[in-house]
């Protein structure tokens, strides 16, 4: 099975793509890929191109416990890379279908930055409805939170602090990740307002646990930052893994910025699937 590795400040993907397959890639299959022991190590898979009826290209996008995640910014942007790689595309912008919806992406810096198109921003974790963003209230551990829903084709949770780090975001993450009010679990950014035209965040990601970026979870955080009238609408949020810039307009259709590294190309034996 072939495969390409890459990553965006520290967000990691394997591509496969299907053509280099002559077997299906089964649940255990990707939970033993993405294993850091047992595998090869990463933060998803990136399983394209597929062929898409609407759009240039088509992505499916699974988190390391093998459920499927319907948008991922920087997996986005990992994929377009991929695809300049493997000449498929150029310079001029081109669309992605994926699960959370249709995302349009160009290339720049010869393929070192992508710039993605993520749609636009909704408050709510519903299909349907654009109701402007609004507070809620939960307690976890003895802590109340003050949070905001934002959906930027998959669900997000962002919950402002006067200070963050990463031993908090690994507290508290994977209990709010699972709360039932969540009925498909949620992404999760700890926000903190540096000035008007930036914030840093901490990210527990559904499905793939504390992550040192996000392109999604950036898009979300900037979005309710921005609505909240606490950032202007150019935005560069910081994380561990490094700095995206996510540019809103009035009606919350954002764009994301940043950078993308390729690691190797590979294949991976037989025998470390073997007993699958």
């Amino acid at each position: 099975m072939k495969f390409s590795k890459y990553h965006a400040l520290g967000n990691d993907y394997i591509v496969i793509d299907p053509k280099d397959l002559n077997e299906k890639l089964s649940e255990d299959k990707i939970k033993v890929i993405c294993d850091r022991h047992f595998g090869i190590g990463s933060d998803g898979i990136l399983y394209g191109p597929e062929e898409s009826k609407s759009c240039d290209f088509s992505l499916r996008i699974f988190n390391p416990d093998s459920s499927e995640a319907e948008k991922s910014g920087n997996g986005l942007r990992i994929f377009s890379r991929y695809l300049w790689d493997q000449s498929l595309v150029s310079y001029d912008e081109f669309t992605i279908q994926t699960k959370g919806g249709v995302v349009t992406s160009t290339i720049g810096e010869k393929g070192l930055s992508v710039s993605v198109g993520m749609g636009k921003v909704r408050f709510t974790h519903e299909s349907m409805g654009e109701p402007e963003v609004t507070s809620a209230i939960m307690n976890v551990k003895g802590l109340e939170f003050t949070y905001y829903l934002a959906n930027v084709g998959n669900p997000h949770c962002v919950i402002l602090l006067d200070d963050i780090n990463p031993n908090f975001a690994k507290e508290f993450g994977s209990i709010i990740e699972n709360d039932s009010r969540f009925i498909n679990r949620t992404n999760i950014q700890f926000v903190q307002i540096i000035d008007k035209s930036s914030i840093q965040i901490e990210i527990w990601e559904r499905g793939a646990g504390y992550t040192l970026a996000s392109g999604s979870s950036s898009t979300a955080a900037a979005s309710v930052a921005y609505a909240l009238g606490l950032c202007h609408s150019n935005i560069n949020v910081y994380m561990p893994g490094g700095m995206i810039n996510i540019k809103l307009d009035k009606q919350f259709f954002a764009t994301m910025t940043g950078d993308v590294r390729k690691i190797c190309d590979g294949e991976i034996s037989r025998e470390a699937l073997v007993s699958f």
